[in-house]
């Protein structure tokens, strides 16, 4: 694996949430003279640190990129990913660094394994409203209808995809002489952590615990303070979102841990089950089993 990665791109650490990656990927970077570019649709709005679990002291003496890069407010997509992970990139290959890329947003990290022309095209929330309760079968129906073009695959098994199909295809035919632009592909070792589902479970309740008595809660009313809205907060994921609803009310402190604790044990399952996915579409992964 070592041969591998000295002679492709970059290597990814992967791995569902509170499964050690950062820990692993500044050891690796160490060892390799690498530099880390964090794959972490989250970690790149400054003053959200407890939340999206940053622990930036863990980067020891290796360079980090793409964290705290935006301010809270600020809207960050798929398509400004794949352009700030390329200008990284470039500068650190012009340094003779390695590049090491660590995150658990599968969606970022398969799109640099895969062409995918159509990210630039900007979500179109007036449509995802009109669709967002229409039956699959329908949207299936009106997807195939439209003639994708050749080369744009498409899961019918995902009303969400389904959706951005649609968003893509009507942004197709409202702009035919658009160009598509080509977008890089990076070859890449990918190693994969995938504790025992008891370790993980284990490690999750051990880590929000954490977090809540380092001031987790403090944060969000920060942001709240700093004029960031309960309905934003939901934008940024779990801890946010179910801290917002306690802030409000809605939840007493018992039912808003408990509930908070349980959305992340799911999170972390879908987060495997993306990665499986990718396996599937053809991403090799050298998993690192532990119990």
């Amino acid at each position: 694996m070592e041969t591998d990665f000295l002679s492709e791109d970059i290597l990814i650490v992967l791995g569902p949430t509170a499964s050690g990656k950062t820990k692993l990927a500044v050891s690796l970077a160490q060892v390799f003279d690498a530099e880390i570019i964090s794959a972490d649709s989250r970690q790149v709005y400054r003053h959200m640190d407890i939340g999206t679990g940053k622990d930036l002291q863990e980067y020891q003496d290796v360079p980090y990129h793409l964290i705290d890069i935006l301010n809270p407010g600020e809207k960050y997509n798929i398509s400004s990913f794949l352009r700030d992970f390329d200008e990284v990139f470039q500068a650190i290959k012009s340094r003779g660094k390695k590049v090491l890329v660590c995150g658990g947003t599968g969606f970022y990290l398969q799109a640099l394994l895969e062409s995918r022309p159509y990210m630039h095209i900007s979500v179109n929330d007036d449509l995802r409203s009109a669709f967002i309760n229409s039956p699959k079968e329908e949207l299936v129906k009106m997807v195939r209808s439209k003639n994708p073009p050749p080369g744009y695959n498409i899961d019918f098994n995902s009303k969400k995809r389904l959706i951005r199909a649609l968003e893509v295809l009507s942004w197709l035919a409202d702009n035919p002489s658009e160009t598509i632009p080509s977008l890089p592909v990076y070859a890449a070792t990918v190693i994969g952590l995938n504790p025992a589902v008891e370790v993980r479970r284990e490690r999750i309740s051990k880590r929000l615990a954490e977090r809540l008595e380092s001031g987790m809660i403090d944060e969000v009313k920060f942001l709240v303070a700093e004029g960031i809205t309960y309905e934003e907060m939901e934008y940024y994921g779990l801890e946010y979102k179910y801290i917002s609803y306690y802030l409000q009310g809605k939840l007493d402190y018992t039912s808003f841990v408990i509930k908070l604790e349980t959305e992340i044990h799911r999170y972390a399952k879908r987060q495997m089950t993306y990665f499986r996915k990718m396996e599937k579409d053809g991403v090799k992964i050298h998993w690192l089993y532990y119990v």
